[in-house]
C-alpha cells in the first residue's frame, strides 16, 4: 500500500478526551474515529488490525473443533423473558419497540438466542458435544464509556456457547476452550493470566477473566508469583488451575493461601472470560437431548468471550513508547514500513518501487512512504504507526547499495545490502 494513496488521518496534537495510551495513539495514528461518546468509526488501519486478531481467534476456535455462526444484532425480548434476563439485566441493555409494537434489544450478549437455536435442532445425544461461536457487534449503553475501544458503548466481540450432556463433559470443553484462550493470546504476543472471577449477569458457579497486566488496567489482581516464572507455552490448564490468581471482588485477603511474600498485586485489563453455568439457559428455553438411556434431560452450558476491538487496545497498552505503537508482528496492519527519503530523485524512487514491488510478491505486507514530506514527517509518522520493521532508502543507498533496517521494538538499526533486505525480513 503506498501511503500517499491510503486513508489514514494522522493527528499531531493529542485530542483532549483521551486519557490513556492505547486511546491517545489510537486517534493520533488514524486507526478510528470517534462518532459519539462510546462509538467509533474502524478506518483502515485500525480495521487491519481488527481482522488479523479476528483471523486468530477463529484460528484456534476451529482448531478445536467449534463451529462458527453469526447470530442477529436485534433479538427478540420474549426470549430473554422466558430466561428470566429481561428485566433484570439493567440498563445497559438498549431496548427497542419494532413498528408491530413487538418488544425488541440490542444483543449485549448471545446465550438466549443460541440456545434457542439448538433447541429446536438438537435432539440428541449423539450430537454431543458442540460448541458454536461467532465474532459480532454487541452493544451496552455503559454509563460512562470511557478509555477509548477500551470501554466502548458498541464493541465487537467473539462469544461462545458450549453445549454438552453432563458436568464431567461440561467441564473438560471448559478445559480446552481454556487452553486455547491461551494459545491464542500467545499467538498475539500477550501473556495472559486465568485468574477466578465474578460470573456477574451470565451466571453461573465456574467462571475465569483473561488479564494482561497493565498500569492502565481498570481492576486489581492478585496472583501467585509463580505464574511470573512460567513460560507462556507452560501455563496449560492443570498447571495454571493450580495456582492463585483472583480478580479484586473475589479476593479475601484474610484467606488467600498464598503467602505475601509471593503474593503479587497489579492492574489488570481483561480480554476474555469464560463461564460455566450448567442448565441456567438451557432449563427455561427447552434445549434438551435424550440420554443412551431414553432420558431426556437440559443441555449443561458454558459462554466463553474475547474483546475482539477492546484486544485492539489492551495490545496498544502492552506495546508502545513515547514514540507510538509498537506492534506484534502477528497483529501489525502492516510488517515493514518502507521510507523513500528522496521521493522525485529516479535513481532512488527506481530502487525503491522495485523493492516494495519484490516484498509485495513475496507475501510481505508493506506501507510503503512514497509522499514528498520532509525526512522527520516520515520518521515521526512511521514510528507512531509502529510497524515491526521499517526500511529506509536515501542517498547512501545509491552511493554504496545498502539499506537501513530498523527493528521498531528494539529500536536496533543495521545497513543490509539491498539485494538481501527481502529476504532479511522474511
Amino acid at each position: 500500500m503506498r501511503l500517499s494513496q491510503y486513508f489514514i488521518p494522522t493527528l499531531k496534537e493529542t485530542p483532549s478526551e483521551a486519557q490513556i495510551a492505547s486511546h491517545r495513539l489510537m486517534l493520533r495514528a488514524g486507526m478510528v474515529n470517534q462518532e459519539t461518546s462510546g462509538i467509533y468509526t474502524w478506518l483502515p488501519l485500525g480495521l487491519r488490525v481488527l481482522e488479523k486478531i479476528q483471523k486468530i481467534v477463529c484460528e484456534e476456535q476451529d482448531r478445536i473443533g467449534c463451529h462458527k455462526v453469526l447470530m442477529p444484532t436485534i433479538q427478540p425480548a420474549e426470549l430473554w423473558k422466558k430466561s428470566g434476563r429481561y428485566e433484570a439485566y439493567g440498563k445497559e441493555m438498549l431496548r427497542i419497540t419494532d413498528r408491530h409494537e413487538r418488544e425488541m434489544l440490542y444483543g449485549p450478549t448471545n446465550e438466549e438466542v443460541i440456545t434457542d437455536v439448538v433447541a429446536q435442532y438438537v435432539k440428541s445425544y449423539r450430537a454431543l458435544p458442540l460448541v458454536l461461536y461467532q465474532i459480532q457487534w454487541k452493544f451496552r449503553d455503559e454509563i460512562r464509556p470511557r478509555f477509548g475501544v477500551m470501554r466502548g458503548r458498541e464493541f465487537l466481540m467473539k462469544d461462545g456457547y458450549s453445549f454438552d450432556l453432563s458436568y464431567e463433559a461440561a467441564t473438560d470443553t471448559y478445559k480446552k476452550i481454556y487452553e486455547s484462550y491461551l494459545r491464542t493470546f500467545r499467538r498475539m504476543g500477550l501473556t495472559a493470566i486465568p485468574v477466578r472471577a465474578d460470573t456477574g449477569a451470565i451466571g453461573g458457579d465456574l467462571s475465569h477473566e483473561f488479564q494482561i497486566v497493565a498500569p492502565t488496567g481498570e481492576s486489581t489482581i492478585y496472583y501467585d508469583g509463580k505464574f511470573d516464572s512460567l513460560s507462556a507455552a507452560d501455563m496449560t490448564f492443570d498447571i495454571a488451575s493450580k495456582l492463585y490468581a483472583a480478580a479484586d471482588e473475589m479476593h479475601k485477603a484474610d484467606e488467600c493461601p498464598i503467602p505475601a511474600d509471593h503474593l503479587k498485586t497489579a492492574r489488570g485489563i481483561e480480554i476474555g472470560h469464560i463461564f460455566y453455568f450448567g442448565t441456567k439457559y438451557s432449563e427455561p428455553l427447552g434445549a434438551k437431548v435424550t440420554t443412551p438411556d431414553g432420558q431426556t434431560i437440559p443441555l449443561e452450558m458454558g459462554s466463553y468471550g474475547i474483546g475482539v476491538s477492546r484486544l485492539v487496545g489492551a495490545i496498544i497498552e502492552a506495546f508502545h513508547d513515547d514514540k507510538g505503537i509498537i506492534w506484534p508482528e502477528a497483529v501489525a496492519p502492516f510488517k515493514v514500513g518502507l521510507i523513500n527519503l528522496k521521493v522525485g530523485d529516479i535513481k532512488i524512487d527506481t530502487l525503491a518501487e522495485g523493492l516494495y514491488t519484490q516484498l509485495s510478491n513475496k507475501g510481505i505486507e508493506v506501507l510503503y512512504d512514497d509522499r514528498d514530506e520532509r525526512a522527520g514527517t516520515k520518521f515521526a509518522d512511521m514510528d507512531l504507526i509502529g510497524l515491526p520493521w521499517q526500511i529506509v532508502l536515501g542517498n547512501r543507498t545509491v552511493e554504496t547499495g545498502m539499506v537501513e533496517l530498523k527493528n521498531r521494538k528494539t529500536g536496533e538499526k543495521i545497513e543490509v545490502a539491498l539485494d538481501q533486505i527481502a529476504d532479511k525480513v522474511c
